[in-house]
């Protein structure tokens, strides 16, 4: 994270650990877009509470949140 991105108001989130500085986000849902993950594929923990799916959406993050994403991989 830049001084400039936090002049500027940007979301600052612990994700898996590691501090990340965004824009803009909303929601659970726009992180994992924002993130580049399939949101059929993970699983996301917010400030120690499992996301359902369904909620991604409506489940808003905020600056200091912290938040965990597990991503399944298929295999055989």
């Amino acid at each position: 994270m830049t001084l400039e991105s936090k002049e500027r108001g940007a979301v600052r989130l612990t994700v898996n650990g590691e501090i990340h500085a965004f824009d803009s986000v909303r929601d659970v849902a726009e992180l994992v877009a924002l993130l580049g993950l399939d949101s059929r594929k993970v699983a996301v923990e917010l400030n120690l509470a499992i996301v359902p799916r369904s909620s991604y959406a409506l489940t808003p993050v905020a600056d200091g949140d912290r938040v965990e994403i597990v991503h399944f991989i298929g295999g055989g």
